[in-house]
């Protein structure tokens, strides 16, 4: 059979930083966590896979060794059995606590997971914003479902609330996973940690242990957030069995400008210039955020010049100060021009002299340069 290699595993390259190893794990972990795939065996074993290589390749050592000599150079270092430890544990939970709790804007709290509850109490959706949405800020109005514990079953998915012991750990709410010479104690992906499982199925929620119900929240966007930012709005979550709501988490997706081009809390707009407009310098009206600003364009005016204004970008979400607006020149020459102005440009060029070809004067030196080569 071929062994998986880790840095596959977690789609990276094996000169990736900490850093790099650390958000692939993360985003890898959320998208196969059993929470998020109920009765899914393949997330289930994926996710499996996904912690041992992050268990590995986040510990300096262990990484060292298994890039000389694979996971065989593993046994026997201490370092592959005796499940989570140290400071690798301590990445994993703060990773979870982000994924299913957090406070504030992108910020983190301990997550609050009852282990008879079958789902989580916080979750995540992503939020559309228009590009001036994000950058002014707005009120928003979201409809959401949210999950509430079934009545019925009380919240556990079995008929009349009976359970029996989970088959899958024995009753023991953890199981011992073991990859080759690999070894370490998990939380048992069927029961959640209960050491029950369901005999019958509740006929009220399937089997699911909650019921849909559906929400409008009333949010206000901060002016200046972008795409990756998130917000929390507290007691829009789930609901659980006895009645507390956990919180609802926003990930924003903002929608790109025609015209501006955003980065950070700078804005990007390029203006186009006509060459006569360049060579004799002229002020012109171009679009910014607030309205319009006066670009004065300078005698000999560079394509790809760049025009700075403080103050006139996007509004720091924390701060509140605001960025750049950088104008770029685009220079634009005519694609077609007519015998009367092909003569006025050659009348122009000629009273210019030698400065019209400044090719000449460049490469002289260069041609005899290039035919010594031959006569040698």
């Amino acid at each position: 059979m071929t062994e998986l290699d880790y840095y596959e595993v977690l789609e990276v390259s094996k000169d990736c930083s900490g850093a790099e190893l650390k958000k692939s794990y993360r985003k890898l972990a959320m998208k196969y966590h059993p929470d998020r795939n109920p009765d899914d065996k393949e997330a289930e074993e994926k996710f499996k896979v996904v912690n041992e290589a992050y268990q590995v390749l986040s510990d300096d050592e262990k990484r060292s060794i298994y890039d000389r000599y694979g996971k065989a150079g593993l046994e026997g270092q201490g370092g592959m059995g005796g499940g989570f430890g140290g400071s690798n544990m301590d990445d994993i939970m703060d990773m979870f606590n982000s994924m299913f709790g957090g406070g504030g804007f992108g910020g983190g709290r301990t997550s609050r997971r009852d282990p008879s509850q079958k789902y989580a109490l916080d979750f995540e959706i992503e939020l559309q914003l228009e590009f001036h949405e994000a950058v002014f800020g707005c009120e928003k109005k979201i409809d959401i479902k949210y999950k509430t514990s079934c009545g019925d079953c009380k919240g556990t998915g079995a008929k009349d609330g009976k359970m029996q012991t989970c088959d899958y750990c024995g009753g023991q709410g953890q199981v011992l996973m073991r990859q080759g010479p690999m070894q370490f104690a998990q939380t048992c992906p069927k029961c959640q940690g209960q050491g029950q499982s369901v005999k019958e199925a509740c006929g009220s929620c399937r089997g699911k242990g909650y019921h849909e119900k559906e929400d409008t929240v009333t949010v206000n966007i901060p002016a200046g957030v972008d795409s990756g930012n998130r917000l929390r709005a507290q007691g829009y979550g789930n609901e659980d069995k006895h009645g507390r709501r956990g919180d609802l988490y926003m990930t924003f997706i903002v929608e790109e400008d025609e015209n501006f081009i955003r980065n950070g809390n700078d804005i990007y707009i390029e203006v186009p210039v006509f060459f006569t407009q360049a060579i004799l310098g002229e002020t012109i009206s171009i679009p910014a955020l607030d309205g319009e600003l006066e670009l004065e364009l300078k005698q000999s005016t560079k394509d790809k010049e760049q025009f700075i204004f403080d103050g006139e970008g996007v509004p720091d979400v924390h701060s509140g100060q605001k960025g750049r607006l950088i104008a770029q020149i685009q220079m634009i020459l005519p694609k077609k021009i007519n015998d009367e102005q092909k003569e006025l440009l050659e009348k122009l060029q000629e009273s210019y002299g030698v400065e019209s070809r400044p090719h000449k004067n460049t490469f002289d030196s260069a041609f005899d340069r290039v035919k010594s080569w031959f006569k040698n």
